[in-house]
């Protein structure tokens, strides 16, 4: 018999693969090209071909270093060091390898991460909306996640709300720049807010309070936009990064965590995250896929498709009556539902084989994730599916009505 805890999770199990999921039971029932999934930030946008090239360069030549062995629990020491003089030259910091933990992907970090800081009962504070797995993350190792609600319509973090919410048991603070489901990147304002606030909680209670920035979609942004970089701004910051979006690597798994080389106890910290990878099972990141992040750190995918997906798909909306920010950054649309049961709207939208995600997955009901990394001509296929909806719920009025 499995645990109580798991029994919980089952029952709760997240709803974005539920949704996933039943994509795949319509693709059943009425053909892939019929079904309209916007569930899954599962990019469709394939790898550089550096990456390829990468894999089999490494393969062919470095046979003698026991490519597949392991290593350092912390990775590859010439990998880190290229990323962390990636990382200086980018944002101007003052990063050494020692400061450079591969991980498992993004998710990877933040489990050692919360492994390494979290006591039981120790809050953790995030904005929402926000990625619905950090809940789990936090609980897994008995801390609380602390939601500050949404501040709509452009999505910054209400800072006095966040403020108010602090208590002599906070550790961290986690926030998500370009944010997953919005797309919205955090200002330099808004950054500054919080470093400010931080510094000025950790005056009254005496406590080192962390921020932690998860950074998935640091490379995925439009029109020129800028994502600024944390560590600039309050030095007891992690930064967690992946390669899953930047290089449409989701399933490889690879990602490493920055840690400020100002942090206090810093060496005791780097410490206790190569501890916490090994103890958690990870051991160390995919050795093969370390190598090829370092052959690869100034590549990129061709974020076009997204941006045509994106325009598209906002224009549209908007233009049949929906309300719904422009993203800045990521490849999701956040579109405030004609009503108020998120959950209601999207089992609507499948009767024309729309799947989107509620927003209360993410901490805020009254919306729908709507991910549009998928094919743009399943993208314009689609419009005349959410038309249909929009008449649903009155929002479109045809001539004579």
């Amino acid at each position: 018999m499995i645990s109580e805890q798991m029994k919980q999770l089952v029952s709760g199990s997240s709803l974005i693969r539920a949704m996933f999921e039943e994509g795949k039971r319509l693709e059943a029932h009425y053909g892939k090209e019929r079904v309209y999934d916007f569930s899954l930030g599962n990019p469709n946008v394939a790898p550089p071909k550096e990456v390829e090239e990468a894999i089999q360069s490494i393969l062919q030549e470095d046979r003698a270093n026991q490519i597949h062995g392991y290593m350092n629990n912390s990775g590859f020491e010439a990998v880190r060091h290229e990323i962390a003089m990636y990382t200086n030259e980018q944002f101007l910091t003052q990063v050494k390898k020692d400061h450079v933990i591969m991980t498992v992907g993004a998710a990877g970090g933040l489990n050692v991460l919360m492994k390494t800081l979290l006591n039981p009962g120790d809050e953790v504070i995030t904005f929402a909306p926000y990625f619905t797995e950090y809940t789990h993350y936090v609980h897994n190792y008995q801390g609380e996640l602390i939601v500050i609600p949404p501040n709509p319509p452009m999505f910054q973090p209400h800072l006095q709300q966040f403020s108010d919410a602090i208590t002599p048991r906070t550790k961290a603070v986690i926030m998500n720049s370009p944010n997953n489901p919005t797309g919205v990147i955090y200002s330099e304002e808004t950054l500054k807010g919080i470093a400010d606030i931080l510094e000025k909680k950790q005056q009254e209670y005496g406590r080192t309070l962390y921020l932690i920035s998860d950074e998935p979609y640091r490379e995925l942004v439009y029109d020129g936009a800028k994502v600024p970089y944390v560590l600039n701004y309050y030095k007891n910051t992690f930064v967690g990064y992946s390669y899953s979006k930047s290089l449409s690597l989701p399933g490889e798994r690879i990602g490493y965590l920055v840690v400020h080389p100002e942090m206090e106890e810093v060496n005791l910290i780097l410490s206790g995250l190569n501890v916490a990878t090994r103890v958690l099972g990870f051991v160390n990141a995919p050795s093969l896929f370390q190598k090829v992040i370092g052959k690869t750190l100034r590549c990129k995918v061709d974020i076009s498709e997204y941006k045509k997906n994106r325009d598209v798909l906002y224009q549209h909306l908007t233009s049949i009556g929906f309300t719904c920010l422009e993203p800045q950054g990521a490849f999701y649309l956040f579109v405030k539902t004609p009503i108020e049961d998120d959950v209601e709207f999207c089992a609507k939208g499948k009767e024309y084989q729309l799947l989107m995600v509620p927003g209360r997955a993410f901490g805020c009901p009254g919306y729908v994730r709507i991910a549009y990394c998928i094919d743009h001509e399943r993208v314009v296929n689609a419009l005349p599916s959410f038309t249909k909806l929009a008449k649903d719920y009155g929002m479109i009025v045809e001539e004579g009505e």
